[in-house]
């Protein structure tokens, strides 16, 4: 595991190398994504857009291209037709989906690429020399030990679940352990699938099923703004907390404005592809052979922290 201080020093010791980036060859890097089909994967987008032109603009010995995908099939024929038209120094891959990508990442390593994996992991773990994710536990421990505080250790919950993955199982267990052995009692727990329209719905149901809610946990911002627009729109006042999780930058601003029901958010940010992409580069002309995994924090983003993860130019 690598320390925050050594990436920082590996990364500006990239950026004092610039001169040593424009006297090699130029150096390739591919990033392949999802589309921007929702908040996150469009801040994803938004960050990695951002650092192929800042590293475009700053070093003229590499070059990094951003291909988006809106499928699994889509984004292995991206990664298949760029490594087949050039020389790939580096991929840099947040995979659609983990199964359908890891034989053709693998083909692609290879050919002597070196493999950076963002978030979703691949099913073989020995085709990446780097692997950039948050910690998703903590996304859900963090928020259930706010909770647990807040409530005075005991309340009727709801929560809502995204899509079966492992990222989503990962939250639900960090919650699910945090709230172990309290008074905190999970009266409904469904899917969702991560999207605002579906929490907005069953919300409803939730609301119209059960006539004391104390808090809910949409285990992500999407669906956190479908929950509070469900809770608006039922005049309902005994619902004393809704958290999401992510950094979405509407969630972060209630966070600034002391919002009451809305204090606090736990950060996944879409800004790791960004980390990610800067510390391939450093990996490629910063003389700093990378190697590993990186786990970002999740700690509470509160209204004293809460204008560092405030990103307003993004879309999430």
């Amino acid at each position: 595991m690598f320390t925050k201080k050594w990436m920082a020093a590996a990364a500006l010791g990239s950026l004092l190398l610039t001169g040593h980036a424009m006297a090699e060859d130029k150096k390739v890097i591919a990033v392949s994504i999802p589309a921007a089909d929702h908040g996150w994967t469009a801040g994803v987008v938004y960050h990695a857009q951002r650092a192929a032109k800042e590293i475009n603009a700053a070093f003229p010995g590499v070059e990094v291209i951003v291909k988006t995908s809106p499928s699994a099939a889509d984004q292995v024929s991206a990664i298949e037709d760029l490594s087949a038209s050039r020389k790939i120094d580096a991929l840099v891959i947040l995979p659609y989906s983990s199964e359908e990508l890891t034989e053709p990442v693998k083909a692609i390593k290879e050919k002597g690429t070196f493999i950076t994996v963002v978030d979703r992991g691949l099913t073989d773990p020995t085709i990446q020399g780097l692997y950039v994710a948050g910690d998703n536990i903590a996304v859900g421990r963090n928020t259930a030990k706010y909770m647990i505080d807040k409530l005075g250790g005991k309340g009727d919950l709801v929560v809502l679940r995204g899509i079966p993955t492992v990222i989503d199982d990962e939250r639900i267990k960090g919650f699910q352990d945090a709230i172990a052995g309290t008074g905190l009692k999970v009266l409904d727990i469904q899917y969702a699938h991560w999207n605002s329209d579906e929490a907005f719905k069953l919300m409803q149901d939730y609301l119209a099923k059960h006539p004391h809610i104390d808090a809910v946990w949409a285990n992500d911002d999407d669906m956190l703004l479908g929950v509070i627009e469900a809770v608006k729109q039922s005049g309902r006042t005994d619902i004393k907390l809704a958290l999401g999780g992510n950094g979405m930058k509407d969630i972060v601003k209630k966070v600034i404005d002391g919002d009451s029901m809305t204090p606090v958010e736990t950060p996944y940010p879409p800004s790791m592809i960004k980390t990610a992409i800067y510390m391939t580069m450093a990996n490629l002309v910063g003389q700093a052979p990378v190697r590993g995994a990186v786990k970002l924090d999740a700690p509470l983003i509160t209204k004293d922290n809460a204008k560092e993860y405030f990103f307003p130019d993004s879309p999430f």
